[in-house]
């Protein structure tokens, strides 16, 4: 049984605040406080804790991936990427349901934030998918879990937070999540035959073809419209390609690889689809902001209460305990992955970052693991937060743009909580998936 240490008080002290709905930063602020009080430690020292915590190189990536994301949804990227997307391949089995995966996927490529994603490519995938016979609660759920891939797939601000903490390559993390981004979206996929239930009951079978076209391009033949929409789309598509082939090449490392994306969606917007204004330019700098703020005030807390976990030594008691509980490598990993799922559903992934790390990076060195592959397994175990009660923030987010409740959306989601969970234990056994790119690459 453990003491109750000044660490120990503080993690208490931390749930109670979030009990209360305090906001997680003032939580991870104030059970901090209260901690270096107990042990004695004066105020002083709490600017340079501070300072030292945020003035991190890296951190930079961050307001500029959220800036370059909503500046791609302003600029109208998304509606020209969920067009292509809808003529492409809209008139597959599954029809729209291809389309908000496929879409997710490259959309995370762009965006890096879940909520974000739903914002931007919700209304016209939900849109799309409720014209295709689908109900408008399992239309939302999809989206959600798909914009929980962003997360996953790079560039990920979760990954940029998990390489700084842990002290590995962002680079190396953004290439080997590919793979595992790509079999959680085909995890996805395999839940669209099962939808059928989700579907409104005599739906024309030729609605999906005829929600693949395009009125917009007239009569015209199929690949015509292919290659029209893959025009206008190109610029946009080619994103992906822009910011990791650089980090890859070494042109730019991935903070660089951020304002390189944000300035390519700003020349995108004014000078080659010439949907982006003065006003819009500063309402996204203004919502760039906003959204920054809300994270990096967080990373800002954090570094406070990680400080208390070391000098507790609550990291060397919580991981030897983890320790003990079995030789087991992947009953621990089981372990692991069961505390992140629950906290998934309190907590917002990044918080969790900061507060359970410090306690599993030593079992990760103890037990040998690759540390990129426990950052894209972790990764993927918290993007389900992003779509589970309480606290899933893509829920709300759709929530709010559906008008559905909350509790619809989610019992919508199920079955990709199921393939979600089969993505992790994928992953989780397959710690070779994340490699294969970064031996080829190299």
């Amino acid at each position: 049984m453990f003491d109750m240490t000044a660490g120990t008080q503080m993690l208490v002290l931390f749930a109670l605040l979030l009990l209360l709905r305090v906001p997680v930063a003032f939580s991870l602020g104030l059970s901090a406080l209260y901690a270096m009080w107990q042990m004695g430690f004066g105020l002083d020292l709490v600017g340079d804790l501070i300072s030292s915590g945020i003035t991190k190189f890296s951190l930079l990536a961050i307001p500029f991936f959220i800036l370059a994301g909503i500046l791609m949804g302003t600029a109208g990227l998304a509606d020209r990427m969920v067009r292509f997307f809808r003529i492409l391949i809209g008139s597959l089995p599954g029809g729209m349901g291809v389309v908000g995966v496929v879409v997710s996927l490259f959309w995370g490529a762009v965006s890096g934030s879940g909520p974000a994603s739903v914002a931007a490519i919700g209304p016209m995938i939900m849109r799309g998918m409720v014209d295709d016979g689908y109900s408008r609660a399992y239309a939302a759920a999809l989206v959600c879990t798909g914009a929980a891939l962003s997360i996953v797939i790079p560039p990920s601000i979760g990954l940029v937070i998990y390489g700084v903490i842990a002290e590995v390559s962002i680079g190396s993390l953004f290439i080997a999540a590919i793979l595992p981004g790509i079999i959680m979206g085909l995890m996805m996929l395999a839940t669209l035959p099962f939808a059928q239930r989700h579907r409104r009951a005599g739906a024309p079978e030729a609605l999906a073809a005829q929600h693949a076209r395009d009125v917009s391009y007239g009569d015209q033949p199929w690949a015509t419209q292919v290659w029209l929409s893959f025009r206008e789309a190109f610029w946009g598509l080619l994103t992906p390609v822009v910011i990791l082939g650089g980090i890859y090449v070494g042109i730019f490392t991935p903070t660089e690889a951020a304002i390189i994306a944000a300035v390519y969606a700003m020349v995108l917007g004014f000078f080659v689809y010439r949907t982006l204004t003065i006003a819009s330019l500063t309402a996204a700098i203004q919502d760039a902001a906003k959204a920054s703020a809300v994270v990096l005030m967080v990373v800002t807390f954090a570094s406070l209460f990680g400080w208390v976990v070391t000098v507790d030594d609550v990291v060397g008691r919580y991981s030897e305990a983890l320790m003990s509980f079995s030789d087991n490598p992947m009953l621990i990993l089981m372990v692991i992955a069961i505390v992140l799922l629950i906290a998934g559903m309190f907590m917002d992934a990044i918080t969790i970052m900061f507060i359970c790390l410090p306690i599993f990076l030593p079992v990760v060195h103890q037990m040998g693991w690759d540390p990129i592959w426990f950052g894209i397994f972790l990764s993927i175990t918290l993007a389900i937060g992003l779509f589970t009660p309480p606290v899933g923030i893509n829920l709300f987010v759709a929530a709010n743009i559906t008008g559905l409740t909350l509790e619809r959306i989610a019992g919508a989601a199920v079955p990709f909580l199921v393939a979600s969970l089969i993505g992790i234990a994928v992953v989780g056994g397959w710690s070779d998936l994340t490699q294969y790119l970064l031996n080829w690459m190299k």
